[in-house]
Order: structure tokens, then sequence, then C-alpha cells
């Protein structure tokens, strides 16, 4: 077993247990085919990315969104942290015929591709929140501005920080460590599925994620919420309870990534 302290940038224990999971990874697409959420962010990116072109799906899983887009005439490139991720994806390639690159790497170093080198990004089902850290988020959306070209388009998906769903206690608890500003507030710790160790998910409130993409190059066209049932709408603050998470369409400006 890897020791905690040489685990990835960003990686955890519990992140770790999870993508490193044979059963995960099993009943991965069966899962993906059932949830409205799925269907909702490749609808979503479709209008984002009308036009063909190089396309980089940022925390890739087993596909979707690269073979999905493969298909459609994109030349696509699938990246993810977990090689049984990944091998299941070529095989999801290969049943659809779809020509995908697929690259092993960490969101937070991505040395392997090159900037300015894609039209478009996609990072969907909540990658960015499963990065440990907001230093390690910051670096992740440093990196994606890093490899879009200027003009080139950014589909996010994250969870909403106060969703109701959550439970009113747990939402009262975050609302507090927001007001306080603690590094911790958005975390949101479960028991692992799969038999490891606790997995932690970031929340974001919907201006908090706006304010991440626009600190590095990017201009936030638009923040849409995202209901249980896979509806997708242009956010408001009527939303911020009720919103299971956010769908951001960004475009990369020319200036200068910090």
């Amino acid at each position: 077993m890897t020791p905690d302290w040489q685990l990835p940038p960003g990686v955890d224990r519990g992140l770790r247990d999870y993508f490193g999971s044979a059963e995960m990874v099993r009943g991965y697409d069966e899962q993906m085919a059932a949830s409205a959420l799925a269907a909702a962010d490749i609808a979503f990116c479709e209008a984002a990315f009308p036009s063909p072109g190089r396309l980089v799906d940022l925390g890739c899983g087993t596909g979707r969104l690269a073979v999905h887009f493969a298909a459609r005439g994109f030349d696509c490139v699938g990246v993810d942290l977990s090689d049984t991720m990944l091998t299941q994806a070529r095989a999801n390639a290969a049943a659809r015929g779809a020509n995908v690159e697929w690259h092993a790497g960490n969101l937070v170093r991505l040395d392997g591709l090159a900037s300015a080198s894609f039209d478009c990004a996609g990072s969907l089902f909540s990658t960015l929140g499963m990065v440990r850290g907001a230093g390690h988020r910051a670096a992740a959306v440093a990196e994606v501005a890093r490899l879009v070209k200027p003009g080139g388009r950014f589909v996010l998906h994250v969870h909403n920080r106060y969703f109701r769903g959550l439970g009113r206690r747990r939402v009262m608890a975050i609302a507090v460590k927001t007001a306080f500003n603690r590094p911790d507030a958005g975390d949101v710790t479960m028991p692992q599925a799969y038999a490891g160790a606790p997995l932690t998910l970031h929340h974001f409130t919907r201006r908090g994620a706006a304010a991440l993409l626009a600190a590095h190059g990017f201009r936030v066209v638009s923040v849409n919420a995202v209901s249980v049932t896979g509806r997708v709408r242009p956010a408001t603050w009527r939303d911020a309870l009720s919103a299971y998470g956010y769908l951001l369409l960004a475009v990369r400006t020319t200036a200068t990534t910090p």
C-alpha cells in the first residue's frame, strides 16, 4: 500500500481507494446510464461545443464525454489518474469505434499535454471537487487555462455547497464554516462505498466556482443550476438551496494565467 505521504498532490486515501476499486469501475457505466445528471451534462456540452475541434476530458473516468464527442468528429483526449478507469475507457471506445487518445495524469499537473492545444475542455461529475485542498484545486484550474487556446471553451460541473439534500444540520455547519473562511468549508466527507477510507468531496458556492475560473484566465459565460432530475437552467439566488449542482460555461481569455 502506498503511504499517505507518497500519494499524488490533491489525492487522499479515500480518493485513492475509490478510483482504484475494480468493483466501482465495473458498475460505473451502469451508474452513469441511470444518472439524470450524466445525461444533462452531455447535452449541455453539446450546446457548448457546437463545432468539432480538439477536446480534453479532464477526469474522464470510463470515457463517456471523450467517447461521445469522438463519435461526433472531435479529436479527443481523455485524462484520468486511475489506470483501472482508463482500461475500461479504452474498452468503451473500442466498442463504439471511437478513436480517443488516453492519458494517465493528475489534473493538478499535466506536463504531458501541450499548452494552448485544445479548443475545448470538460471536467464533469464534480471531478474538481474530488481534488483535495483549495491550492490543488486552483492548480488544476490553472492547468485547464494553460491547455485551452484563447477563445476556447471550458465546461465545469460542481456540486452545490448548500444543497438541502445534504441535510439541514450539515448545511448549517457548512454555512458557519464558510462565514468564518474555514479552509475545509465545503468539504463533505462520507463513508466509502467500496470498503475504502472515507471519501471527501468539495462542494462549491455558485459565486465561488465562478470566481475560481475568473481568477485563472476564464470569462464566465453562464452559471446554470442543475436539479436532481437533470433540469438545467440559468442559476439565480432562488437555487441556493434547491440546486443539486452547477454547470458553468467559460471562455479562455488572452490574459496571462497567474
